[in-house]
């Protein structure tokens, strides 16, 4: 005797190829040349040079720009005078040291430590300072808190970041930067009363302070080894 037939077996097997059918158009199938999972902080690759034996890679608007050819033109919106020699010297010692990305990151650096050392933030401070220089801001922040004083610091702007010096000495290049600034900071005892400062008063500042590290170290961080307020 042969089974009945059943209408709802071909009713569900429709919908599957159906289904199935909507799947590969929405998802499509894989060829093996899609596009790898996109990472924003790896480096894109260096430029492969074309066909034909020609070895120049011709970069968007190099028409229009010419490598500097001095070093007088390489650093002087950088740097002062002063410094270029011993631009020259780190960068020769640091293929990878860019006058720029470290104007940059001193910059940012700046800001970092003197609202570091306003809040009292050791951890912070910890990896951008030199051990000596760490003792004394550590040293200058267990004496604010032993009176009770707590330090508002508020940057309005950064006016001026700009290479005053700079050394090769052995492995060890040394960069002074010399930042102008505009910011408010006000010091309160305990009883909140104002002791140093002015929250309504906007101080210019200038600062120079010197960054070190070991040319063409694995570590690129730079470390603050020496400050000095500028009269």
């Amino acid at each position: 005797m042969q089974d009945a037939f059943d209408p709802t077996t071909i009713i569900f097997a429709a919908l599957a190829i159906f289904v199935l059918f909507k799947l590969r158009s929405i998802l499509g199938t894989r060829t093996g040349e899609e596009r790898p999972p996109f990472n924003p902080f790896e480096r894109p690759a260096p430029p492969t040079a074309p066909e034909g034996g020609d070895n120049v890679i011709r970069l968007p608007g190099a028409a229009q720009y010419e490598e500097p050819q001095t070093p007088e033109q390489r650093w002087s919106k950088l740097a002062d005078a002063s410094a270029i020699e011993g631009l020259e010297a780190i960068a020769a010692a640091d293929p990878q040291f860019s006058g720029k990305g470290f104007v940059g990151g001193a910059r940012a650096a700046y800001e970092m430590i003197v609202l570091a050392f306003a809040k009292g933030d050791k951890d912070a401070l910890k990896d951008l300072l030199a051990s000596d220089v760490f003792d004394s801001f550590s040293n200058a922040i267990n004496t604010r808190v032993a009176r009770g004083e707590k330090v508002d610091t508020t940057f309005v702007s950064v006016d001026g970041a700009q290479i005053a010096d700079a050394h090769l000495r052995g492995r060890i290049a040394q960069i002074t930067m010399r930042f102008t600034s505009k910011i408010i900071t006000v010091t309160r005892n305990a009883d909140d009363e104002v002791v140093d400062g002015n929250s309504d008063r906007i101080v210019e500042v200038v600062d120079v302070w010197t960054f070190a590290r070991e040319a063409g170290a694995s570590n690129p961080n730079w470390k603050l080894v020496a400050t000095e307020a500028a009269h």
